[in-house]
């Protein structure tokens, strides 16, 4: 059987628990799509800091439920608005490094949002691009081996996706 490199991660991270390690702080991103050519595309933004092309991401707010500050992100980041899964298709670890150097781990629930509307303006238009792919390609253009497997293979059918 062969184990995907997402699915490796996650084992080590039930081992790094088992052995008392700090649990991964939660993080949520946004996998916007649409329909395309009989498949979908994707939608990838450049972060602020480094300029990559990541997923809209960010922390939940208060006691906002992940799947809606998945939401929040994608407008805020890529000025996307649509109908968004309650449930995430699945998730990825990254290391965050913080301003003060310290690097804490990260897991990210990916939640797919079928965009309706994109907006000509958005909150943070003036620090990011934003750019349409197929999840092939997307899946190349991303840092973390394990968001692009998981981009790779993403269907908005959920007995068709690989995540």
């Amino acid at each position: 059987m062969l184990i995907s490199h997402g699915m490796r991660k996650q084992l080590a991270e039930r081992v790094r628990r088992l052995f008392g390690a700090n649990p991964a702080r939660i993080q949520v991103a946004a996998l916007p799509w649409r329909p395309a050519g009989g498949g979908v595309e994707v939608l990838l933004v450049t972060s602020r800091g480094t300029g990559r092309w990541v997923l809209p991401k960010g922390w939940p707010e208060g006691d906002e439920a992940l799947h809606a500050a998945a939401l929040r992100e994608a407008a805020e980041e890529a000025g996307v608005d649509g109908r968004i899964s309650r449930d995430p298709c699945g998730s990825y670890f990254y290391g965050k490094t913080a301003a003060s150097g310290l690097t804490r781990r990260c897991e990210v629930a990916v939640f797919p949002l079928a965009v309706a509307h994109e907006a000509d303006s958005w909150p943070e238009k003036a620090v990011r691009e934003r750019v349409w792919l197929a999840p092939a390609e997307a899946a190349r253009r991303v840092a973390e081996p394990d968001l692009g497997e998981l981009i790779a293979g993403f269907s908005p059918e959920p007995h068709r996706s690989a995540a």
